[in-house]
């Protein structure tokens, strides 16, 4: 699948590109946690902690990659991030430590 329009950097890349490169960048993320859990006992993920991260971060990447196709104002694209970072930030605060105590906070 590669949709190309617009002649600016970003849609002048093929979506499959865009899209393996998000997924690269969400690898390198939850290395993080992965590497840290050799070293402390402080950070205990298991895999449904990983999977959840993973479709969350894959999600909002994902988002901004089709998202910012629909825009072609630097302006507009800005906004779209900020808007996915923080409603990204939010769900990950809640699922953590349950910042708004919703039932799925697992509490």
């Amino acid at each position: 699948m590669k949709i190309m329009t617009g002649n600016d950097g970003f849609n002048a890349q093929p979506v499959s590109k865009q899209l393996m490169i998000v997924m690269f960048v969400v690898a390198a993320i939850l290395l993080v946690p992965l590497v840290a859990m050799q070293f402390t006992s402080e950070v205990n993920w298991d895999i449904f902690d990983f999977a959840v991260m993973g479709i969350l971060l894959l999600g909002t990447g994902t988002a901004f990659v089709v998202g910012a196709r629909m825009f072609t104002a630097t302006k507009a694209r800005v906004i779209l991030g900020i808007v996915l970072g923080l409603t990204l930030f939010l769900v990950w605060a809640e699922l953590a430590v349950g910042v708004f105590g919703t039932p799925f906070a697992g509490s």
